[in-house]
């Protein structure tokens, strides 16, 4: 007889955007974000037996994401995920989880005549900052952060050889070569016991994202790379050094090939 082992419904893709005006200053910050919401709870009625009495529907909690956005800071993005997943379990005693992941895209302030400009902004690449923040009545607050799709290269500093060699290797050692990477960075910080606890701490989420965007590209450039996952496991020792909060780090560095040939240089994202 088949059953329902487990069940989160939700809204996904809410587009939300808020500006920050500076009445003294004239000057506004714009933040943009992509959010998803699912729950989780006493809902298997809903399925099992077509009783929509526990939903929640998605058009509340799409609402519940704008609302929230208005009267709560929405920066960093794990501050504003804890708060909105905390609305849900206060609000609605069935759900015993709420799943909060944002995507923050990333606004530049234009610079004119060498001046920030107050209200005017570009999009800096397709770099995004993230959170997965989950909310539990029984293990407390999970959040993983991350930045993604940082587009990297630099023309030398990378070497690859030593590797294995059989009957089917054709790629030919090397000692110097282009380098170029989009870096997918994640880390999963140490359970918050609550909302307050995380309030009280909220300086360590933009600390760690600066720390780790700057570890990453500081070490990208700078080391003479003997292989990408050396690289990559350096990088996560210096991100547990700067954040004593986080619990683990992981990266994701898949090559994108430059191949030289003769005096041109093959860009080959298929290779």
């Amino acid at each position: 007889m088949p059953v329902l082992s487990s069940a989160r419904y939700g809204k996904d893709n809410v587009r939300v955007y808020k500006v920050e005006r500076d009445a003294e200053s004239g000057t506004h910050t714009v933040t943009e974000m992509t959010v998803c919401c699912l729950l989780e709870g006493k809902i298997n009625e809903s399925y099992t037996k077509a009783d929509n009495t526990p939903v929640v529907a998605t058009d509340s909690m799409k609402n519940t994401i704008y609302i929230k956005a208005k009267e709560h800071p929405v920066n960093p993005p794990e501050l504003y995920g804890a708060i909105l997943g905390q609305h849900f379990l206060d609000t609605y005693a069935h759900i015993d989880a709420a799943n909060v992941d944002i995507v923050v895209h990333r606004w530049t302030r234009i610079t004119v005549d060498g001046k920030p400009h107050p209200h005017s902004f570009y999009r800096d690449g397709e770099e995004t900052r993230n959170a997965s923040v989950r909310v539990s009545r029984s293990q407390g607050i999970d959040i993983s952060s991350s930045l993604a799709g940082l587009l990297v290269l630099k023309s030398t500093g990378s070497q690859f050889h030593g590797f294995v060699r059989d009957e089917f290797t054709t790629l030919p050692e090397t000692w110097d070569r282009i380098l170029s990477t989009s870096v997918d960075a994640s880390w999963k910080w140490n359970t918050i016991p609550t909302l307050q606890a995380l309030r009280d701490n909220v300086a360590i989420f933009d600390k760690a994202f600066n720390d780790a965007r700057t570890i990453t590209m500081k070490t990208f450039a700078e080391e003479d790379s003997p292989s990408v996952q050396n690289t990559m496991y350096k990088m996560c020792e210096e991100i547990l050094a700067a954040a004593p909060k986080v619990a683990s780090v992981s990266y994701a560095l898949p090559n994108k090939h430059y191949f030289e040939i003769g005096e041109f240089v093959c860009s080959c994202s298929d290779c």
